[in-house]
């Protein structure tokens, strides 16, 4: 858990879109994935590789996908 008096933004539409559709994650994990997120305030990606919603060439398909947009 990160310890930060600032909450983080939650995930983007865009995002959230290339989970489900580029990666073919359910949508159902997807939800899991952003409610845990907010409520350890960390990023999506890495509260659903560490849940084991992601393996790890899908969790560096979406780090390399928001370094690129």
């Amino acid at each position: 858990m990160i310890n930060t008096s600032k909450p983080i933004n939650p995930p983007s539409d865009e995002l959230c879109e290339f989970i489900v559709d580029k990666l073919g994650i359910a949508q159902s994990a997807l939800e899991l994935g952003v409610k845990r997120s907010s409520l350890e305030n960390s990023p999506l990606p890495i509260v659903m590789w560490s849940y084991g919603l992601l393996n790890l060439s899908q969790l560096r398909k979406i780090l390399v996908w928001q370094k690129n947009n």
